[in-house]
């Protein structure tokens, strides 16, 4: 997110109304009771439960910012209704469990800038309530768990925070927090930003009945923006999803619930399985200096350096892995175009030109590079075999999984994968980047990935090994089928029409060989269509 001046620092995003006042009403029952807000700012949410009338509520607020802190209480005396702010952090203060509703805005602090007895203090609250959270944790995470243990038993727990709740690991703990300790976790996400000039998105937490055992269920709602808020009837109708185990990523439960049932029972099925199934996905190679390691044909040629000090190499970046092979021919290409194919890689017994170049680095500093600094020598960069397929892992559109038969050597900007010994390994090798492109495959990535607020999906290596694929015995069967389409999906994938080869793809994977209803499919297609148009849109709003 992005704010102003001290806000920034501390993470604080003063809430629109409508959001607080949606999140107050739906925590507030009966005609009395105790309040929270923590973290209240300038009290959007106290003040909205004054606004609706709550008179026999007794209002207390937390803020750590003094003037906020002051600004709250002028505002709330003019209310008339019992209201007090403590000016304290948070996290110092032992849980009282005797709320019936807390609510607010937790203030959102990346991990790089959540540091020293702030976070130590943080963890610590978390650990009490038994959630061990990560170094990585943003601030809102813990604070989300030591805010629900000022519940009393029965409360509501209504909280704004980022979407990246989801499907973020370090927030794992947080999820199955919340499903085993509220025996109804709602969830409403927006199609569009709701913060003006924030990049990160956010999702209403509503969680009621604390203290009950959790049901391992989510129900969601999506609206398009703040403002819908106040449109919605009094008693929405949410989608229910059931978390396969409590840590899991909560994406699918944005995928509507047709769609959703059809792409469970297939992935708990024998036809599809997992990437990690077919190899082994590796990070490419960390030189510590691309631009220095990794160099075009002209400049190796002007620096003298011969086959003994290069190595063929998928250039940096995966813009040109759009279609379903990397071939000697397209490296040759790339080359010819200027990209960087060459990677500096002497060997121990280096060339006198490769003495040379290693010279010209170390008079610029390059050895001095953390990654270079840390091996010996520095010039000597740790080579991954060449896989036997590429996987883009920063994608605007789509991964792409590409059949590396150039057998170029990849840096960390693409996922290596390489496939186990066996029968299907050439048929692996020749139909998985089809596969990869069915409805299916496409919808999981968008399950098993993250979205930054850019709007690209990325997928680390262990969420990359999740990619939903065929199994062996489906990927046979598929073949001939999967063979038929082969030239006008690579046709059309050059003309960069990814919707036209998905579903080429998907009538011959399954329709044709799985035998699913044209409805099914169509469906599939939709939801992933409509995850990809939500983190795509968001990008949007967010330079608009």
């Amino acid at each position: 997110m992005t704010t102003v001046g001290g806000r920034k620092a501390r993470g604080a995003f003063f809430t629109p109304g409508p959001i607080a006042r949606y999140v107050t009403r739906w925590a507030l029952r009966g005609p009395t009771g105790r309040v929270l807000e923590p973290s209240s700012g300038e009290a959007a949410f106290l003040l909205a439960a004054a606004e609706s009338g709550g008179s026999g509520w007794l209002l207390d607020g937390v803020e750590l910012h003094p003037a906020s802190a002051s600004a709250a209480r002028s505002a709330l005396a003019a209310t008339g209704v019992a209201a007090s702010v403590r000016t304290a952090d948070f996290f110092t203060l032992e849980p009282s469990g005797d709320y019936d509703a807390v609510i607010g805005n937790p203030p959102y602090v990346r991990y790089h800038d959540f540091t020293g007895a702030d976070r130590a203090r943080a963890q610590a609250a978390a650990r009490r309530a038994g959630v061990r959270l990560t170094g990585f944790a943003s601030s809102w995470a813990a604070f989300t768990v030591h805010a629900a243990r000022f519940l009393r038993p029965g409360g509501r727990l209504g909280l704004v925070l980022p979407a990246e709740l989801f499907s973020v690991n370090y927030a794992a703990p947080v999820r199955e927090y919340l499903l085993r300790s509220f025996a109804q976790v709602r969830l409403v996400a927006f199609t569009e930003r709701v913060f003006p000039g924030v990049v990160t998105e956010i999702v209403l937490v509503l969680a009621d009945g604390f203290g009950a055992p959790g049901v391992g269920r989510l129900e969601t709602l999506q609206v398009q923006n703040a403002a819908a808020l106040e449109m919605l009837p009094t008693e929405p109708v949410f989608e229910a999803f059931t978390v396969a185990s409590g840590d899991r990523k909560w994406t699918p439960a944005l995928i509507p619930a047709e769609p959703l049932r059809a792409f469970d029972q297939l992935l708990r099925g024998p036809a599809f399985g997992v990437l990690a199934d077919w190899g082994k996905v590796s990070l490419g190679i960390v030189t510590g200096n691309n631009g220095y390691f990794a160099l075009t044909s002209a400049r190796a040629a002007g620096l003298g350096l011969g086959p003994d000090d290069l190595l063929p190499l998928s250039p940096p970046g995966s813009s040109h892995l759009r279609g379903l092979e990397f071939t000697a021919q397209d490296l040759a290409d790339l080359a010819e175009t200027g990209f960087a194919t060459w990677l500096f890689r002497p060997s121990l017994k280096r060339s006198p030109a490769a003495v040379a170049y290693v010279r010209a680095g170390e008079a610029l500093g390059v050895q001095n590079a953390y990654k270079c600094r840390i091996r010996t020598p520095w010039w000597q960069v740790r080579l991954v075999p060449p896989p036997d397929l590429l996987l883009t892992y920063m994608n605007a559109d789509a991964p792409r999984l590409v059949a590396n038969t150039a057998q170029a050597h990849h840096l960390n900007s693409v996922h290596g994968v390489h496939l186990n010994d066996g029968a299907d390994r050439d048929r692996a090798q020749e139909l998985l980047p089809l596969a990869a492109l069915s409805s299916v495959s496409l919808l999981g990535a968008e399950t098993v990935g993250r979205s930054y607020g850019g709007g690209l999906l990325k997928l680390e290596p262990s969420e990359a090994k999740q990619l939903p694929l065929p199994a062996p015995d489906l990927l046979r069967a598929a073949t001939p089928a999967l063979r038929s389409v082969r030239s006008p999906v690579a046709a059309a994938l050059a003309r960069g029409r990814l919707a036209e080869a998905v579903q080429l793809v998907d009538e011959a994977l399954l329709t044709q060989t799985l035998g699913l209803s044209p409805e099914t499919v169509r469906q599939l297609s939709a939801a992933h269509t409509h995850l990809q148009a939500r983190r795509l849109d968001r990008a949007r709003t967010r330079f608009q």
